[in-house]
């Protein structure tokens, strides 16, 4: 399980929509170290529990066989090698000034990387809903709202499972609501108990700062991006407009979470504590919202009203993941509204054909050649 969190951590492009994906296709499908029923615990747990998508699954996923332990190797494993990979960008960032080959770059894996997304969307979707009529319902709703405001709402996610366990186990969900309750609640007053006071120094603003992003942000790499300008933007001036635009886009072409551009930022405004102290401030919070409810999950988790409440929650997580590819489907192939460029769209259609036509083609293969072949382009273009 460590091993394969540093290869997926190393080479996981696509955000926290293709990781999932990943996770389900490689420890659920082709090595079954898995199973369905813990895999779609631990993305529910993920989706209702504020912080990185991604992260918090492999977090929990480590734990199901090897407990606390598990869960704390396979959670760093997974996150370490894009941090390493984001420091280094910063440290080059900083010394030579701006990115411009890497948004060059970016202009071809952006468009690449939807098409992957869309795929595993597509193919989560199919295996976790089946043909539930009542689950397909909340995903197509789920969906429509995440594309209507841009952002998962947790109270989605819980209305959703308590609407399905009140379908399918109402006896149950009468006689014991006080353990759904428990699982979910208790991780919140551990989280609000932890808050520490604020100091003037930056290193202290850099961990209260990134401490409410990982506490509070849902959604991960959709959500937490407005958060973070909001933040290191508007309110500190940390940055400007240009050094996070091109923080977002280091976070999109590397590997793992998304959220791991927090290391990047964290280099920019004080070097490499800077960037330690923001990536243990935005990731303690999920390792803590995760570990937590784990034992609840897995001592209650196969009876029938917990089933009914996680395959509601699963149903609205995967509509709110395929919302969120609509979304940045739009960002990333139009622009200015509504108007298409063509040469994205034509990447993106090539991504999704050779993934469908070629089963084992590695995505990382496929997002570098789009990569290179826009540094090409670009190179030709504006010599």
């Amino acid at each position: 399980m460590t091993r394969y969190a540093l290869g997926l951590g190393t080479w996981g492009f696509g955000g926290p929509v293709a990781l999932v994906g990943y996770m389900h296709r490689d420890l659920v499908e082709r090595r079954k170290w898995i199973t369905e029923a813990d895999y779609k615990e631990g993305l529910t747990l993920a989706q209702i529990m504020p912080g990185p998508l991604a992260a918090q699954l492999a977090i929990y996923l480590g734990y199901v066989h090897y407990g606390v332990i598990g869960a704390t190797i396979v959670g760093l494993a997974f996150v370490l090698p894009s941090f390493l990979m984001v420091v280094a960008l910063g440290w080059a960032y900083v010394s030579y000034g701006g990115l411009p080959w890497m948004q060059a770059a970016f202009y071809g894996i952006g468009a690449s990387v939807i098409g992957i997304i869309t795929l595993s969307a597509y193919k989560l979707a199919f295996k976790t809903l089946n043909r539930d009529w009542l689950l397909w319902s909340i995903f197509l709703a789920s969906v429509v709202v995440t594309v209507i405001f841009e952002h998962e709402l947790v109270l989605l996610f819980l209305g959703a499972g308590a609407l399905v366990w009140l379908v399918r186990a109402p006896p149950a969900f009468i006689r014991r609501p006080e353990s759904s309750v428990h699982a979910i609640l208790l991780p919140l007053a551990a989280v609000s108990a932890a808050q520490t006071s604020v100091d003037i120094q930056r290193l202290w603003q850099i961990a209260i700062f990134f401490t409410k992003a990982g506490a509070f942000v849902f959604g991960s790499g959709l959500a937490i991006v407005p958060f973070l300008y909001g933040g290191v933007v508007k309110e500190y001036g940390w940055l400007n407009d240009q050094q996070f635009v091109d923080a977002v886009a280091v976070a999109m072409i590397t590997p793992g979470p998304v959220v791991i551009t927090v290391g990047f930022i964290g280099y920019l405004v004080a070097g490499f504590w800077g960037a330690v102290v923001a990536a243990l401030a935005t990731f303690l919070p999920c390792y803590l919202f995760t570990i937590i409810p784990a034992p609840y999950f897995k001592r209650h988790g196969k009876r029938p009203g917990i089933i009914a409440f996680v395959d509601g929650v699963t149903a609205a997580a995967v509509g709110a993941i395929a919302g969120a590819v609509i979304v940045l489907g739009r960002r990333t192939l139009f622009v200015e509204g509504f108007h298409p460029e063509w040469i994205k769209i034509a990447v993106c259609l090539a991504t999704l054909a050779l993934l469908w036509r070629f089963k084992k083609l590695p995505e990382p293969v496929v997002v570098l050649t789009a990569g290179v072949l826009s540094l090409v382009f670009f190179q030709v273009a504006h010599p």
